[in-house]
């Protein structure tokens, strides 16, 4: 049905391809102009509609420069939060507002980096509030590569490696045909290109080398599975003591497939599952639902991502008598001095 609706909608990828020509021309032309803030930016971002690991990185780089000295923050759109405008969503370590008023990324971002944070539709004036708002040296921008309104001193675009590895027309082509944005040629004014091969063991050097013909610096980087933890207590278990748990998984994240991959990994049993929507808003319908599930199953426990868990949060009286954990991972770049090194001299 999806592939059907797609090649109904083909027709529509000449015309959304002419506006983002023109839209990026007119910028390239200065007819649109980039605001400059009063604050270094990293742009992350990336071709696609969602699934090359945005949110990993910027936990990684804003830790990163955290430990190099530096006063990171961090600035989104805030997709899926139910409010508009400017929210500051925190000044350093707490978050101060609840997760459906800014969005389970960059809620996830606060919690774990303890930087101030903020989302706002403009980007622009987001970050000038932001200034305003909290004491910080670097903006990182969460999925800036397209919103060219406001100046940057970094571009980074991720990748997926199995997105990379898909020829296909359902997938390199853009929106509605594919799930690109923009197309490859937009690779010419990024600054560094990181392919995600996520919890895949080998790197695929033919890749690395395809991307090199945009004379950007490409580096790989990769999840590492590092705990189940408990939702609602916090206590972390290692994954070796979820070795043959018979759980209830639950997911609402763009490409849940590595995902499920790493839980079989480690023995978790993947069959019974629920696979939500990118960046589901649950309500007590869904609730109820994964109750249901959870008994009909006989499962011993749920488990989901950390995206999810701080959504289903929330809902902690209703799951009193489930177990929720939620599978913590880490991103890592392979070649991380040679990074560091990168960054280090891209912010001087």
């Amino acid at each position: 049905m999806m592939t059907f609706l797609k090649i109904l909608l083909a027709p529509l990828v000449a015309f959304y391809a002419l506006i983002i020509e023109f839209r990026n021309l007119f910028f390239d032309k200065s007819v649109f102009k980039s605001k400059k803030v009063s604050a270094k930016v990293i742009s992350v971002g990336n071709l696609t509609i969602g699934g090359s690991g945005k949110t990993p990185f910027v936990i990684y780089l804003a830790n990163l420069l955290k430990s190099s000295g530096f006063k990171p923050s961090v600035l989104s759109r805030g997709y899926g939060r139910n409010t508009k405008g400017y929210v500051l969503v925190s000044r350093d370590s707490n978050p101060l507002t609840e997760v459906q008023n800014c969005g389970d990324e960059i809620y996830q971002t606060v919690i774990e980096c303890k930087i101030p944070a903020a989302v706002c539709e403009n980007r622009t004036e987001g970050a000038n509030k932001l200034l305003n708002d909290v004491e910080t040296d670097i903006i990182i921008l969460d999925d800036g590569f397209q919103h060219r309104w406001i100046e940057r001193n970094l571009d980074i675009v991720l990748f997926d490696q199995k997105f990379l590895l898909d020829k296909s027309v359902f997938n390199q082509s853009l929106i509605p045909l594919g799930i690109m944005r923009e197309g490859f040629k937009s690779l010419k004014r990024a600054d560094a290109l990181i392919i995600n091969r996520k919890f895949c063991k080998d790197i695929d050097q033919s890749l690395v080398k395809s991307l090199r013909k945009y004379q950007k610096p490409v580096f790989t980087a990769h999840y590492r599975a590092i705990s189940f933890v408990d939702m609602t207590r916090k206590t972390e278990y290692s994954l070796e003591e979820f070795n043959g748990q018979e759980s209830l998984v639950i997911s609402g994240i763009a490409n849940p497939t590595s995902f499920l991959s790493v839980l079989k990994e480690v023995g978790v049993n993947t069959e019974n599952k629920i696979i939500f929507r990118d960046h589901k808003n649950y309500t007590l319908r869904e609730v109820q639902r994964i109750r249901k599930e959870f008994y009909q199953t006989n499962s011993h426990s749920v488990v989901t991502t950390e995206k999810d868990a701080v959504k289903l949060l929330r809902f902690a009286k209703e799951f009193d008598d489930i177990d929720i954990f939620y599978l913590k991972i880490a991103l890592s770049i392979d070649d991380e001095e040679s990074f560091k090194g990168y960054l280090s001299e891209k912010l001087k």
